[in-house]
Formats: C-alpha cells, structure tokens, sequence
C-alpha cells in the first residue's frame, strides 16, 4: 500500500474537509467558533499517519458514508458524524487504549472548537463504544456509527480480502502464528454476538454477508 492510500489526494482533501466543516457548524447549533478547517487538517493528518494500512483516510471516509445512509436511524446524526472523525483519530497497532485517547481528543478539542459541552460529552461516549461495539438497545447514534464502523464485515468477498489484508499489514510487527491465534479469536468472538448490526438497515441488508465473510475468514486461519 503506498502514501497515496494513507493521504488524500487534493479532491478528496476538500470534500472531506467540506463534511467536517458541515458537521462541526450544524453541531455548534449556530454558536460561534473558531475557522473549523485547523481542526480538519489536524484529524486528516493523523488519519495519513504511516502506521496505519486499514485504520485510514479510506476507513474515514467509509464511516462517514455509512452514516450518511444511516442518518435517518440517529437521534443526531451530526453528532455521530463527529464521532466517527474521532474514532480511530489516534490509533496505534501496539497499544490497546486507542479509542481512551481519541475519545480524550474529542474532549479537548471540540470544546475549543466551539461545540457545546453536551454534544462533546455525547461524541466522546461514542468514541468510547467502539471498543465494544455493544450499544444498548434504543441508543440510536451509537447503533449508527457501531453499524457504520462494521459494515466493511459485509463487503464482497474481493473488499473483504483487502480489508483483512491491511489488518494484518498493520499487525506486521506480530508473528504469524500469534496473529492467526488473535485474530481466530476476535472473529469467533464477533460470531457468538446474537447479532452484528444493530438498525433496520444493516440487520437487513449486512448481517448475512458478513457472517459469511467472518466465518470464511476463520476458516482460512484455521485451516
């Protein structure tokens, strides 16, 4: 995978700082603030970073589209967008508190972006329900950025492939056997959960594909 997967191109750039611009406005409810774009080149940069190889600009991007389709189902779909910039803002493969520190991020940097402190607290909690993926029932944004962050289990088989792939390039640092072991364990954990997706849309149109994917995928590991 080359720089030009981690970094977006200038168009990409620009639409992507368009959204963050929509979305921090319409979440600042009219209040003043700061110029948003700062703070979007800030996240793009750390979304580029060069240890990432699934966990990018394109992951971003994914999420941000998901929730797009997803907005209907949120209480705020504002707000979950704003969660989803933060939700890998910092990642590092060899540490287990990266979605502790981003949700830290949100925390620090929105207030100074002139968000209210309701909306951070809510982005934040967001952040934090990625590393579960469980949001209870009723919790609408957490369903849609949950289901947003785990619709690539249901791509086609090709996207799926690529997908694991830059998973394992980011854990190249771990050797193959312990790898296979850690992962076989993440996907039977996620195939024991009642259900993968939580709103109408992803139960209907993604619980099946990515059960297919997840269970092809583990039996490749363990075979």
């Amino acid at each position: 995978m080359d720089d030009m997967d981690r970094a977006p191109d200038g168009d990409q750039a620009d639409s992507l700082r368009g959204r963050w611009h929509d979305c921090l406005v319409a979440a600042r409810g009219g209040g003043e603030g700061p110029d948003p774009l700062p703070y979007a080149d800030n996240l793009l940069a750390r979304w580029a970073e060069p240890q990432r190889r699934y966990h990018t600009v394109a992951h971003l991007t994914a999420v941000l589209d998901h929730v797009d389709a997803l907005a209907g189902h949120a209480e705020d779909p504002d707000t979950v967008r704003l969660a989803a910039w933060f939700h890998d803002a910092v990642y590092r493969p060899d540490r287990s508190e990266n979605e502790e520190r981003s949700a830290v991020l949100a925390e620090r940097a929105l207030p100074e972006a002139g968000v209210p402190a309701a909306t951070t607290a809510e982005v934040a909690r967001l952040v934090r329900l990625t590393v579960t993926h469980d949001p209870a029932d009723g919790d609408t944004n957490g369903e849609a950025l949950c289901d947003a962050d785990l619709a690539i289990l249901a791509a086609p088989p090709k996207e799926y492939a690529e997908y694991a792939a830059r998973v394992r390039e980011e854990y190249g640092f771990v050797p193959d056997e312990a790898f296979r072991e850690g992962r076989a364990a993440v996907l039977r954990q996620l195939l024991e959960l009642p259900r993968l997706f939580r709103t109408p849309y992803g139960a209907a149109e993604w619980e099946a594909r990515a059960r297919h994917n997840l269970s092809t995928e583990l039996e490749l590991l363990t075979a």
